[in-house]
């Protein structure tokens, strides 16, 4: 598979998540990170989330989180902002290397099989800073669509981007509003 490949290599693509298409790129290597964020014209510092495709998978890569709350939040459409003790992933996480935001989206087998095969990604919306989120593959501006290595079409996502939970205080707090409202996110994560 063309996009298990470009991952494997290093290398960006543009990957469905089950919100909108992402620019994504394998987590583990900060020069990737560097790609991803010349290519949407994104400041270097500007936090990143690292996205799985199972709760397990995101366990592997940061063995700190709270597999509770990971289990009853996630698989879904939400980025949770959480407290990365061991400083994990640093090239991801802006001026904050103690945080970090994470994703386990309900992918499509295709997606969810080219992010298996590197543990996890690094992703954004594929659009260019203040543009709008794409929800079809033919949304994503020319010019990253340029630069990617690989990319996967399943057809129109829903188009709202993931709600932004950060959990690091006492009260959470929804930094956006996306897929899920304020009051059904909160009232989640009280179940």
């Amino acid at each position: 598979m063309e996009l298990v490949a470009a991952l494997r290599a290093g290398r960006p693509v543009l990957l469905p998540t089950d919100t909108v298409y992402g620019l994504a790129a394998r987590a583990d290597r900060p020069e990737a990170a560097d790609e991803v964020y010349r290519l949407k014209g994104r400041a270097a510092r500007q936090p990143t989330a690292l996205v799985a495709a199972s709760v397990d998978a995101l366990l592997g890569a940061i063995p700190e989180l709270p597999p509770d709350l990971l289990r009853r939040m996630l698989p879904g459409p939400f980025t949770l902002v959480l407290p990365n003790p061991a400083g994990r992933y640093p090239w991801l996480c802006g001026e904050t290397p103690d945080v970090i935001g994470v994703r386990v989206p309900d992918l499509k087998p295709p997606a969810r099989v080219a992010v298996e095969a590197v543990r996890a990604v690094l992703a954004t919306s594929a659009n260019l800073p203040g543009g709008p989120d794409p929800r079809a593959l033919q949304d994503v501006p020319d010019a990253i669509r340029a630069g990617v290595a690989a990319e996967l079409d399943l057809g129109p996502l829903p188009g709202a981007p993931s709600t932004v939970l950060d959990l690091t205080g006492a009260e959470p707090r929804v930094l956006r509003e996306g897929a899920v409202s304020r009051a059904d996110a909160l009232a989640r994560l009280d179940g």
